[in-house]
């Protein structure tokens, strides 16, 4: 069927649309149709024939005088039909005060709309179903009453109808003839009782009309020639100007099709009037947020336009430049202050001679420029001025930190050498030393005492050797490494550089950090470090760089050798009790904003702080527990509303908790010896048990989770003690037939360590001679096959745990003795130490001479 068979031959209608209020009835795209029976179809058509010969009775049309029919603009309600088909509409239902142009699916309503242009009268039941989809849609979602339409210039296109309805009355359904598509439906136009004349119907109608009247101007989408529909309304005909300001609202279409439902035009109009000033302050406040966006997109858009025309003003007369020249002047500018390298210069100019002809815009104009910015930003040939005063220089270390006297001494050593040196620069110190002994604050006051600038960064972890040298410019988001950041940011070219936890460094596919830094530490070598980004000489030789380390098993010989070592051993209680003093509880209470009379904590709850909770040899865990006693005495201000809080050994537990560590009790017996050993945590006091567990075969057997070297020295110690039983006084038939097991406790924390074969072999002896120790004493050192007690490290960790656990008399390799004698004397004081070459030196002092 072509589109001409849906042309009317109907009047043209002189009226205006409103398009934003047009109803649309598409059905859902891809929704399967209705099936229709050949049986439904006949009757339909003989349903409509029968229709269309009871409106040719009831006289629905006019003729013209050459005799041709014309459609009748708005048909007496006597001469509208019985029988009419029903279209169904989702959005909103259609009102008898509308006229507006409809849009319907071809497919499905084709059928309908045909057998509609076939009646003399062109007359359609609109009825709104919600939203009802098409296939669940039947007869029962009809509402009963519906408004009536005159279709008018019935078109078709593509998959669409489209079509101007004219509503004309309301109608309700009294009976189905076809309950499917086509519906055909039987009809009466009920009466809409009013009083015009009615004063309460006639203020309703003045109020409704004012609405209107109030609506139009703040509302765009109603336009003047609606204005003129209006006045076809007037307070005599309350039911179309109902109908015609319910039509114009945005109310929702349940709400409106109760409107519609509503008979009585007073109640209709009770229920109007409430939708309409609802419109008027949804556009009212539409109104004010326009308003306020467009005043702040005008002042935008004038501000921007001012922008530019100032830009070309100030151009034209030379009072400014364009992006490109200010940003060569920027750079030009940095370097007037700087002492640049003749090679870095001569870089400098070429970029910004490649600058100067680049469009801004242009991706290589960015890279350009913040390579510039780099190169320009570097401190060339900017130092500061070192403050080589060795009084200040300990008073800033004495002030920072207790304790760590020989470390004190040792740097002022390296500050006096610099004084004659006229510089320190050039110097790699290695701070090693347990985890919180102060390892990166003793960087800062080298800082501090210098008058030098500070920067620190972490390595550990580090696995990418473009964080020390920097990456390719070829690369998207290329940036410099971590010294040339330095550099821009300190502004020096002699700082102090920190690089902390140097023996973490990690190693990928992307590079080796460590090898990479060979290059940056080796002084014959950092005169001319070169950063990939920069790809330009750099002089690192001015920097003093410290770093730091918990051991020196992990970092690589050849970067170890470019290092001068300073160790830092544990605390001592003494040390760690004026450190808790000076400096972590003043700090604390500070944090906290409280002072020390609203919070007293008594010496000897701190000493049992250290004793009982932070035994490690840095002081991080003390601090911890220090700050948890503050955390809980401040809820106690807080809950019990009490001025202070006093911490003493009596209540130190209510803070917190049970001790954690025990005075340790030394081991004696028969077979026990008390050992010296070195962790990275610090110094630890290391018992060794040797039993007997049968006597039916000799055998030897080792517990304790102990590596290779200590398996080793075990096995040493054993083979030395069977062919060495005559010459210290021992059963020499005793390990002929009995079974040794060996044991070092906490099995489950893995021990090695070449310090323990004089340990071992005591206690093997002391097993075979029946002699327990009787005295706290403790020893270390390593034994060979024929008797030789090698020296071992560690010793000033070992003196400190055996302080620790209050033992005072100890047994050293003869070898360390220079290692003892420059310790402070104050971890010297009341210790008995005996110095062993052989082993008939450790036997004599512990079983007495023979």
């Amino acid at each position: 069927m072509s589109d001409q068979d849906y042309e009317h031959d109907a009047e043209h209608l002189d009226w205006q649309l409103d398009d934003e209020q047009s109803s649309t009835t598409d059905d859902t795209p891809g929704s399967e149709e209705s099936s229709e029976d050949s049986g439904a179809n006949h009757s339909n058509e003989q349903t409509e024939k029968s229709s269309q010969e009871a409106d040719s009775k009831q006289g629905g049309s006019e003729y013209r005088s050459d005799g041709e029919r014309v459609n009748s603009l708005v048909p007496a309600s006597e001469m509208l039909p019985e029988r009419i088909y029903l279209l169904p509409i989702h959005n909103r239902p259609f009102f008898p005060a509308q006229v507006q142009p409809l849009v319907i699916n071809r497919e499905r309503w084709e059928e309908t709309m045909r057998r509609v242009g076939n009646t003399p009268h062109h007359t359609l039941g609109v009825a709104f179903v919600g939203e009802q989809g098409v296939t669940s849609l039947d007869h029962e979602g009809f509402p009963e009453i519906g408004t009536a339409v005159k279709v008018h210039k019935l078109k078709g296109e593509d998959d669409q109808i489209q079509f101007i309805a004219q509503g004309l009355q309301r109608f309700k359904i009294t009976r189905w003839l076809s309950k499917e598509p086509p519906y055909l439906v039987e009809v009466t136009y009920p009466k809409e009782p009013v009083d015009a004349e009615n004063e309460e119907t006639r203020a309703y109608a003045m109020a409704i009309i004012n609405g209107i009247k109030e609506l139009l101007p703040i509302n765009p989408l109603y336009g003047e020639e609606l204005k003129h529909y209006l006045n076809r309304f007037s307070p005599h005909q309350p039911g179309p100007l109902t109908d015609f300001a319910a039509a114009i609202t945005s109310a929702k279409g349940p709400e409106l099709q109760d409107v519609l439902a509503t008979l009585s035009v007073e109640e209709r109009m009770q229920k109007v009037l409430p939708l309409l000033r609802k419109e008027i302050d949804v556009a009212l406040l539409q109104g004010e947020i326009s308003e306020q966006v467009n005043a702040q997109m005008q002042d935008r858009q004038r501000e921007f336009f001012l922008r530019e025309q100032l830009k070309v003003i100030q151009r034209e007369l030379g009072i400014s430049k364009g992006d490109r020249e200010n940003d060569v002047d920027t750079f030009r500018a940095r370097l007037e202050s700087l002492v640049v390298p003749e090679r870095v210069q001569s870089r400098i100019d070429d970029e910004l001679n490649k600058l100067s002809v680049l469009e801004t815009g242009s991706p290589e104009y960015g890279t350009t420029r913040n390579y510039l910015d780099w190169l320009t930003s570097l401190p060339w040939g900017v130092t500061s001025q070192d403050q080589l005063d060795l009084p200040h220089a300990r008073q800033v270390l004495d002030r920072d930190h207790d304790g760590l006297k020989d470390v004190k001494e040792r740097i002022i050593e390296f500050l006096a050498e610099g004084t004659f040196k006229g510089d320190v620069g050039g110097s790699i110190v290695l701070l090693v030393g347990p985890p919180g002994v102060g390892k990166t604050s003793i960087g800062r006051s080298i800082a501090e005492a210098l008058g030098r600038q500070f920067y620190r960064f972490s390595v550990g972890g580090m696995r990418d050797e473009a964080e020390i040298k920097g990456h390719r410019r070829t690369y998207v988001g290329a940036m410099p490494g971590k010294l040339v950041q330095a550099f821009k940011e300190v502004e020096v070219e002699n700082p102090v550089i920190m690089l902390d936890e140097i023996d973490k460094l990690g190693q990928s596919f992307q590079g080796d950090p460590a090898s990479a830094l060979l290059e940056v530490l080796d002084p014959e070598q950092n005169v001319d470090f070169l950063d990939h980004y920069l790809d330009v000489r750099m002089d690192l030789s001015k920097v003093l760089f410290i770093c730091t380390a918990n051991t020196l098993d992990s970092i690589p010989g050849p970067l170890l050798d470019r290092m001068e070592q300073i160790r830092l051993s544990g605390y001592i209680a003494e040390e760690k009790l004026a450190i808790a003093k000076h400096h972590l509880w003043p700090k604390l209470l500070k944090r906290d904003n409280l002072t020390k009379k609203r919070i007293s904590l008594s010496d000897a709850a701190l000493k049992q702080v250290i004793e009982g909770y932070a035994r490690e040899a840095g002081v991080r865990q003390l601090e911890k527990q220090l700050h948890r006693i503050v955390r809980k005495s401040a809820v106690k201000l807080l809950e019990e509303e009490s001025e202070t809080v006093k911490i003493s050994v009596k209540n130190l537990e209510e803070f917190l908790g049970a001790p954690i560590f025990r005075k340790e009790k030394v081991l004696t017996g028969e077979g026990v010896v008390t050992g010296l050993a070195w962790t990275s945590m610090g110094g630890a006091t290391l018992p060794i048990e040797a039993g007997k567990v049968h006597s039916l075969d000799r055998g030897f057997k080792l517990t304790g989770k102990l590596g290779e070297v200590m398996q080793e020295s075990a096995n040493i110690a054993y083979s030395y003690t069977l062919g060495h039983l005559q010459e210290y006084g021992a059963d020499t038939d005793f390990f002929d037939s009995a079974f040794v097991h060996l044991h070092v406790p906490e099995g489950a924390t893995p021990k090695d360590g070449p310090s323990a074969g004089v340990t071992m072999t005591t206690a093997l002896l002391s097993l075979a001679k029946h002699h327990a120790i009787d005295r706290p004493l403790a020893m270390t050192g390593e034994l060979t096959l024929t008797g030789q007690v090698l020296p071992v490290g560690g010793i000033r960790e070992k003196v400190i745990a055996a302080r620790r656990s209050d033992i005072f008399e100890l047994i050293l390799p003869d070898a360390n003795k220079r290692d003892y004698e420059e310790l402070p004397d104050y971890l010297k004081e009341g210790m008995t130490v005996h110095f062993a070459k052989r082993y008939r030196d450790v036997a004599d002092v512990v079983f007495g001479r023979k």
